[in-house]
């Protein structure tokens, strides 16, 4: 007789420790699993770029004012006829172009490309003005969609979305 059949119902230690093995591993299974779940899980954050923004109130944003949305990368330029939400990336080789107020362009740090305020190019290199994003306006709210980018070879007033 063997000492396991001496004394009916009790575990070896063999067992034991083959099942604390056994209960660890679906452990760390388990909390491999969820960690790879949340990994593979898209990561969109409301306001970020690629998602519909919701920018503001109508009434918040002044005419002939230029805005930056850091995170969702553009700028919401509104004219005395609507609004342009025009992407920040430089149409030559996608630098971000920044807003310079005080001299009423946007001014591209790489290579020199000057924008107007409606996205026009002034002096390249950039072969094309600002690309815009969709605008939308549902109950005095602007709502911007930073996933799709419209190309444009030149501005017309068909482009601004009306207050």
């Amino acid at each position: 007789m063997t000492k396991s059949q001496d004394k009916p119902g009790q575990v070896t230690r063999r067992e034991f420790f083959g099942a604390i093995f056994g209960l660890s591993l679906v452990a760390m299974m388990a909390q491999f699993g969820s960690v790879l779940a949340r990994f593979l899980e898209p990561v969109i954050e409301e306001g970020a770029f690629g998602t519909v923004v919701r920018a503001g109130r109508v009434e918040e944003f002044e005419v002939g004012s230029v805005n930056y949305f850091r995170q969702a990368r553009f700028y919401l330029v509104r004219l005395e006829d609507g609004f342009l939400a025009e992407y920040r990336k430089c149409t030559h080789l996608g630098c971000v172009v920044p807003w310079i107020e005080e001299e009423g362009i946007f001014n591209c740090p790489c290579h020199s490309s000057l924008f107007t305020k409606e996205g026009e190019v002034i002096s390249g290199p950039a072969p094309r003005p600002l690309d815009l994003f969709p605008i939308e306006i549902r109950d005095g709210v602007i709502y911007v969609d930073t996933g799709t980018i419209i190309e444009r070879e030149a501005f017309h007033p068909d482009q601004l979305t009306p207050a």
